[in-house]
């Protein structure tokens, strides 16, 4: 299977990329990986900044909103499947939540996760968005995604959950901060060791309201090992990965198999 990873640069500079243009510019990238992907994936709120909180209710859009439609087309163009990041959504009852998109190559929503674990402690994403409740996976047509963003990635029960619901592939949309990259790659390996499943993990590069942003998007194989890394800036991380593995790494070490203890998760699809 093939995965292209779009690190796109969100940067401060509102006046130099409008949201419209900057969904103009991410559509162009993702029909670009036509014939080259089956898989693309974005970061999270590239439309905004993960930091740049006084845009979320700004830029807030219903769910088929306007970069709904975009990616829809997108996908559709290039033929791939298409995780489009996530997006600042507003609730027709007015809550806003932390919402990611998957699109299948047909342009049809395949699947929408809202965020369950908000950043912030008590400011920015934790105060401004509401939590979501449920748990989400995809079937591909190699293998079963599990859908997360960004601090999701420090609850690993939350992946136990998913690899319960089927998942063999992890994919994390992030706009993950500079100062915490070494934390970034180690949960992405963590992550992958501990459920024996693939993660593709994409980050945002430049800089959300004065906060700079790691890059370094990465593919992780079911044993720990780095297939492919991205450097700091905008780039394409493109790998080729055998979905087949899984199954063969949790056979031969069983450790799933083995565990005693259950966590409770939040019920869904």
């Amino acid at each position: 299977m093939r995965a292209s990873l779009i690190q796109i640069a969100v940067n401060d500079d509102k006046v130099a990329e409008s949201v419209n243009a900057r969904r103009e510019r991410v559509s162009s990238l993702v029909r670009e990986e036509a014939g080259r992907a089956d898989l693309v994936v974005l970061p999270e709120l590239w439309t905004t900044g993960a930091f740049a909180y006084e845009l979320f209710s700004e830029e807030a859009e219903p769910l088929e909103g306007p970069t709904f439609e975009a990616m829809a087309k997108a996908a559709r163009d290039a033929g791939v499947w298409l995780h489009a990041g996530s997006i600042p959504e507003r609730d027709p009852e007015g809550p806003l939540y932390n919402t990611s998109l998957v699109f299948s190559p047909d342009g049809e929503l395949a699947a929408a996760y809202r965020k369950i674990h908000r950043f912030g402690f008590d400011k920015g994403e934790a105060v401004l968005m509401a939590a979501g409740e449920e748990l989400v996976t995809v079937r591909l047509p190699e293998t079963v995604a599990g859908v997360t963003t960004c601090y999701d990635l420090r609850f690993p029960e939350l992946y136990r959950g998913l690899v319960d619901r089927g998942a063999q592939t992890l994919i994390v949309s992030a706009g993950w901060p500079e100062r915490r990259r070494s934390h970034w790659t180690l949960l992405a390996q963590a992550r992958a060791v501990e459920n024996q499943a693939y993660v593709l993990a994409c980050g945002s590069a430049g800089t959300h309201a004065g906060v700079a942003q790691a890059g370094h998007s990465v593919v992780v194989d079911p044993w720990g090992v780095v297939l492919a890394e991205a450097g700091a800036g905008e780039e394409v991380l493109r790998v080729e990965f055998d979905p087949a593995k899984v199954g063969v790494t949790r056979e031969q070490f069983p450790a799933l198999k083995d565990r005693r203890l259950g966590l409770a998760a939040p019920t869904g699809r």
